[in-house]
């Protein structure tokens, strides 16, 4: 019986990669593309190069993300999968499946925002199904592994590279609205995994530290803070865990716990901004790599 479950949850995850990645291929044709809109990622480059050289955006895609899927796996290798590899792949497969499908749309401001509106739920279904588009979130987790940089820094680096690029290649004015449409789907993806920010404060009130404080080190690789507290109700001592981690871990965090330890009193927060080593520094067991 828990084998079948857990095949049905695998099975469910598979279709969420592949109906978001499907909304993330529509998302570039019916908005982005039209419009010239080259909002980051592997998608910015390939409306870079249509404009410039008219290649095919899909296989441009395909040319770009299976390589990085290569490198992705030769150098950080856990952190990759087959629902990377389905993310990865479908995009540019649903691209090249709708290329005919454009609308009427003129206002470069109106394509941008459904454009990123589209397109970050399409990235945070496939997100809540554990997987991965690859592009350059592959260059920024590899960027990561070298420089210990977080994801997000990462991502904001390469992507804005790409949007600088857009800027000479079309102009000013259409560089800002990629910038719009990237601001929505960030907002967006939000909104689809947690209705909250990319970076989280994590507090866990529970009786089984020593449970939580497992799943912590050893499944999110993350260090955590342990407070005796006090029960106001039942005036019993328990434990408050505080625990920071990104976007895609908080994700997983949850359905952890919820599997796990669904007992604990747990509270999701925004953090503005994250000091310390794991985030701005490089992680303990990074530093003992190198």
């Amino acid at each position: 019986m828990i084998k079948r479950n857990q095949k049905k949850i695998v099975i469910i995850e598979y279709i969420q990669i592949m109906v978001g990645a499907a909304l993330v291929g529509l998302a570039f044709n019916m908005f982005l593309l039209p419009a010239k809109l080259a909002a980051g990622g592997v998608s910015g480059i390939s409306t870079i190069l249509y404009e410039l050289f008219q290649f095919n955006p899909a296989y441009v895609q395909w040319m770009i993300n299976i390589p990085l899927f290569i490198l992705g796996i030769l150098v950080v290798g856990k952190d990759f999968s087959w629902k990377t590899l389905v993310g990865t792949t479908f995009v540019p497969f649903v691209i090249w499946l709708t290329a005919g499908i454009h609308l009427p749309i003129d206002n470069p401001l109106l394509s941008a925002i459904y454009g990123g509106i589209m397109l970050g739920v399409g990235l945070g279904i496939v997100y809540r199904g554990n997987g991965s588009t690859g592009g350059t979130a592959l260059i920024a987790q590899i960027l990561k592994k070298f420089t210990g940089i977080s994801s997000g820094f990462a991502q904001l680096l390469v992507d804005g590279l790409v949007v600088i690029t857009s800027a000479l290649v079309f102009d000013f004015e259409l560089a800002l609205y990629a910038m719009i449409a990237i601001y929505v789907t960030s907002k967006v993806i939000d909104f689809v995994q947690l209705q909250t920010s990319p970076t989280k404060l994590v507090l866990i009130i529970t009786d089984k530290e020593e449970e939580i404080q497992t799943i912590i080190k050893h499944e999110i690789n993350r260090g955590l803070t342990k407070i005796k507290t006090l029960g106001g109700y039942s005036n019993q001592e328990k434990t408050m865990i505080l625990c920071v981690v990104e976007q895609s871990e908080a994700v997983y965090f949850k359905k952890l716990l919820l599997d796990r330890e669904p007992n604990s009193f747990v509270i999701f927060l925004n953090a503005s901004e994250i000091l310390g080593r794991g985030f701005s520094k490089a992680r303990f067991d990074e530093d003992d790599v190198k």
